[in-house]
Parts: C-alpha cells; sequence; structure tokens
C-alpha cells in the first residue's frame, strides 16, 4: 500500500527494541507501515503522498498518559485556578474577580488551593471573609479536600454535620458546627452538587450511575466538557489515556464522542469498586467490559481506593504519623475484604488499578494482589499501584515479584516542579524521607513503571512531567530516585501502553502499529551526567534543547 504520509528527517525514537532508533517513518490508513532509514523509507512515496520534513525535531510514539481524569479535568478548566495565588489579599481579588465574572454562578469553585495557603488550618471562617454571601469553597490540589465557607455549607445541607462512610469526613468544630474543612469525595460531593456538576462526579465519589439518567440536553453539556478535556489532552501529544475515575455514563459521554467522530485519544474507563459494594457489582464492570470493547474505547479494568493522602493525614500508615500518637489512619477495605475483593475481580478477568498512598495501603494492596494469584493462578493481570508515595522497604522487591506495574507520577514528589516540600515531607517525617517517592529503586526491583500527571491534580503537560522526573530534588538521607531519560520516555510511552494493555496498539513505532506519533516541542533539563553525555537520543526536541545541570 503506498503511504499516505511520510514524516522525514526527523530524529525517531520507536521504542522497539529490535530497532530503537530511525530517521523516518511512513503512514498508511491510520496505521504506520514502515519504520527505517530515510533512504529506506523516502522511495515509498507515490504522487499522493504528503511528505513532511521534520527538520530534525525528535518523533515519538504519542503519549500515554496512565493516569488522568479526563472528565473532571474538562469540566474544571471553566473553574477558577490558583496557581500562583498566596495570600488571603490575592485570593480574595481572584475569588471576588471570578464572583463578578459569574453572577449566577450557585457555586464559585477554585482548584489548586494547598494546605499552607494560611498560616494555620483553612476554616470558613477565613472564606467568609472573602465572599460571605454566595456559596465558594476551594479544591486542594490533590483533589481529597475541599474547603468551603458558610453559605456553601447550609446550601449543602451540611454545616451541622453529614453522616459519612469511613475516611470521609465533614470536620466538626468544638462549636458542633462544620469547620469548612471537608476530607474526601462523599464529604465534599454536597458542596460539587451546588455547582450542577455533580453526575460528572459520580464516578470518583460513589461509583454509581446518574439517577434519573440526563436528558440529552444535559448530555451534550457532559460531552463538551468531556471534549474539552480530550482537546487538553491532544495539545500536550497525549493520544491514548487511562482514565482513573468512571462508570457506564463516562463511557456513554465517549462514546457519543466517538459516534460524531469526536474521540481524539484511546480511552480505558475503570468500573469504581467502593467498600461499601458487595461483590454483585462486579456485575457492572462485566457488562461495561462487554459492551465498550473497541481499540479506542475500553473497560475491562477496577478501580479501587485504599487510603487518603499524606497532607490531610488520610494516607494509610504502619505506624503513627510523626507528632499525632495513635494516628495512623485506616485501610479503606480491610485487608481481609481486599484479599476477597481482589481474587473475584481477578477471576473475571479484569485488571485492577488501586490508588496507595501511604505504607500500609500499599503492603495492603500487595497483599490482596499476592492473594488474588494463590486463588486463580497467575497470568497477564498487569495488576498496577497508583502513586506509592511511600513503601516499606520489605515491599519493595515484592513488585517486581508479583508484576505489579508502579503507576506513579514524577510532579507529585516534593520539591518537584512547583510541588513545595512542605508540608508534605514534614508529615511523612524524616525518618522516612528515604521510603518516599520512589522510581528508581522500584524499576531496579523489576517493577515496570508507567508514569503520569494525574491531572486535574497536577499540570498535565508531559514535558514537566519529564522534567521533574530528570530534576527532582534527592532528600536527606535517601538515595537519588531520578531515572534515565531513555527510561522516563519509555515510561510515557511503551511503559504506559504496556500496563493499559494498549501494547498490542500503541506505545511503540513499528509496522501494523496505529499511528500515534508526537513531535516534542520544548526545553528539558537533566540533572544526571549519564543524560547529558548521550543527550543525543532526544536533546533537539523541534527547537529545544536539553541541558545538563549539576
Amino acid at each position: 500500500m503506498t503511504p499516505e504520509m511520510i514524516l522525514t528527517n526527523a530524529r525517531v525514537l520507536t521504542m522497539d527494541p529490535a530497532r530503537p532508533r530511525a530517521g523516518a517513518v511512513a503512514v498508511a490508513a491510520g496505521r504506520i507501515a514502515a519504520v527505517g532509514s530515510r533512504a529506506e523509507i523516502e522511495p515509498l512515496a507515490g504522487p499522493a503522498t504528503e511528505v513532511i520534513d521534520c527538520k530534525g525535531a525528535t518523533l515519538l510514539p504519542g503519549f500515554v498518559e496512565s493516569h488522568l481524569h479526563l472528565v473532571l479535568g474538562g469540566t474544571e478548566l471553566s473553574h477558577l485556578h490558583l496557581d500562583g495565588i498566596e495570600g488571603e489579599a490575592a485570593l480574595a481579588r481572584a475569588f471576588r474577580d471570578f464572583a463578578a465574572a459569574n453572577p449566577g454562578a450557585p457555586l464559585l469553585i477554585a482548584q489548586g488551593g494547598h494546605y499552607a495557603m494560611f498560616d494555620h488550618p483553612m476554616n470558613r471562617h477565613d472564606l467568609d471573609r472573602i465572599i460571605a454571601d454566595r456559596p465558594i469553597a476551594i479544591t486542594s490540589h490533590d483533589h481529597h479536600t475541599v474547603w468551603a465557607n458558610t453559605a456553601a455549607l447550609r446550601a449543602a445541607g451540611i454545616f451541622n454535620g453529614a453522616q459519612t462512610p469511613p475516611g470521609h469526613e465533614v470536620v466538626i468544630g468544638t462549636d458542633g458546627l462544620a469547620t469548612g474543612e471537608l476530607l474526601e469525595f462523599e464529604a465534599f460531593a454536597p458542596v460539587v452538587a451546588l455547582g450542577g456538576e455533580n453526575r460528572l462526579y459520580l464516578g470518583i465519589a460513589t461509583g454509581g450511575e446518574p439517577s434519573p439518567w440526563p436528558a440529552e440536553a444535559d448530555q451534550a453539556i457532559d460531552r463538551a466538557k468531556a471534549a474539552k478535556g480530550l482537546a487538553h489532552a491532544a495539545a500536550h501529544g497525549i493520544t491514548s489515556i487511562v482514565n482513573m475515575d468512571g462508570n457506564r455514563y463516562t463511557l456513554d459521554l465517549l462514546r457519543g464522542l466517538q459516534k460524531a467522530g469526536g474521540l481524539t485519544a484511546r480511552v480505558k474507563v475503570p468500573f469504581h469498586f467502593k467498600p461499601q459494594m458487595e461483590l454483585a457489582e462486579l456485575d457492572r464492570a462485566d457488562a461495561m467490559s462487554r459492551d465498550f470493547a473497541d481499540d479506542w474505547l475500553s473497560c475491562n479494568f477496577v478501580k479501587m481506593f485504599m487510603d487518603g493522602v499524606v497532607d490531610s493525614r488520610t494516607a494509610y500508615m504502619l505506624n503513627d504519623y510523626p507528632g499525632h500518637p495513635g494516628h495512623r489512619a485506616e485501610p479503606l477495605f480491610p485487608p481481609a475484604r481486599f484479599n476477597e475483593i481482589a481474587a473475584e475481580i481477578d477471576r473475571r478477568g479484569h485488571q485492577i488499578a488501586v490508588h496507595a498512598i501511604g505504607d500500609g495501603a500499599v503492603r495492603t494492596t500487595i497483599d490482596g494482589y499476592e492473594a488474588a494469584q494463590k486463588a486463580n493462578g497467575r497470568r497477564d493481570s498487569r495488576h498496577r499501584i497508583e502513586h506509592i508515595e511511600l513503601i516499606d522497604r520489605a515491599d519493595v522487591p515484592r513488585l517486581g515479584a508479583l508484576g505489579i506495574t508502579a503507576s506513579v507520577q514524577p510532579v507529585h514528589a516534593p520539591g518537584a516542579m512547583d510541588f513545595a516540600m512542605l508540608p508534605t515531607l514534614d508529615v511523612i517525617g524524616k525518618t522516612r524521607w528515604a521510603d518516599a517517592y520512589l522510581c528508581r529503586d522500584l524499576a531496579a526491583a523489576g517493577a515496570p513503571l508507567a508514569f503520569a500527571s494525574d491531572w486535574p491534580v497536577t499540570d498535565i503537560s508531559v514535558l514537566r512531567g519529564i522534567q521533574a522526573a530528570l530534576t527532582r530534588p534527592t532528600y536527606e538521607g535517601a538515595a537519588d530516585q531520578r531515572v534515565p531519560l531513555t527510561e522516563v520516555l519509555r515510561a510515557y510511552t511503551a511503559g504506559g501502553a504496556w500496563a493499559a494493555h494498549m501494547d498490542r496498539l500503541t506505545g511503540t513505532l513499528r509496522p501494523g502499529m496505529a499511528a500515534d506519533i508526537v513531535v516534542l516541542s520544548g526545553d528539558i533539563e537533566s540533572t544526571r551526567p549519564e543524560d547529558a553525555s548521550g543527550l543525543e537520543i532526544a536533546l533537539t526536541l523541534c527547537g529545544g534543547r536539553v541541558t545538563h545541570r549539576s
């Protein structure tokens, strides 16, 4: 077949061990027809072939975003964003300007707040001083805490508290009233619902479906938000996505975009299994996987949360939090029950992805995966642990031994990019810094790496993620956890594809694969001397550069 397109004069990084470098790529009918030198590929052109001179730019497989929240990210693009805003005065100006620009909004919600915005724990009185007569709220950068003013708490019906599942809390003050701090999704869901976007949060909050089922007009509104998320991802070279929240409604929205020709990335959507669910609920996962199973839109995996996050001290730890005797948090799934659930999900043939931040949560997840292997035998499951921000050293080799994917986000490491070191490292405790935010040690132990952003928790930019992986600090008393550039690029392409069972489709550039290709632009900086000496592999990123900083 004559190629419809040839990209030539490129630094091609194929991620194919059989032929890791090339100079040109030919594409026919949406598939890679050939990869090779310019002398091999350019003669394949026919009269109608579009030939693109890449002028020495670096050409890679399309990025696989191995962990993000597509519809939530698209929804939050229209919210107030607090990047770079510090202090009460600046926060007040931003909120008041946003309020003036959105006079009819039932809820004014901001994204990207952090736990040290004030010199004390943020509360409703702080937000009341900013705006008291309209409901306002701030979502933390990790999306596991929301702070709301009094008007929002009253409108949501939780000013006097609320019954929530374990691990989710409407924090109550000594006066018996809500302080404004709402921990985890089912605590702040009533506030989010004020903005009319609650049905889009069901996939992460409850795992349930909207009831009643939204009318077509409402679905069209929601599809537009999903389309914004897809466009944002496409602008950053992302061609495949593992969505980390989901339900059938999410899949239906994306199917609607697919039918209209608007699905611009391959998307995998999970069934979210919550602690209160019975095993029979997995029938829903089976049905979703049966009904959505093409190359562009699929399910066949189950997402679970084992704990919360470090900064709010809802991450499940093996030892007490420093300065908080007796407090370790609790796993959202008791170990014996998780073992049973993991074994049943595995028996049904689904992949499992578990959010596990604390070392207690990570160990409980590993134990569950091991129990599933003992119950069902080992298969090509590619079960995953998401984040792994703290791990007991005894558990590090178990990931490689059990074939567990380490799905980590380089930008989450304190001090990487604009992610502040404190208060996170203080909450973990200095004696554990050597066990926190590992990448190199997990890879050395044989754990497959898949890198991602966790957007909208952090910037979706893959280039920022690559830079974070190459320049992140080494904590006092800890080993260097930076990963070589070649492995960083692999973790964002072939590694992510493998971790998502997408490796037969994408993640490498070889004949027969889908033509998911990205040409990079921008600068990447490395603090690894070994990268500085071998940067010719990917260092002219469409006019950018990669430099070494010692």
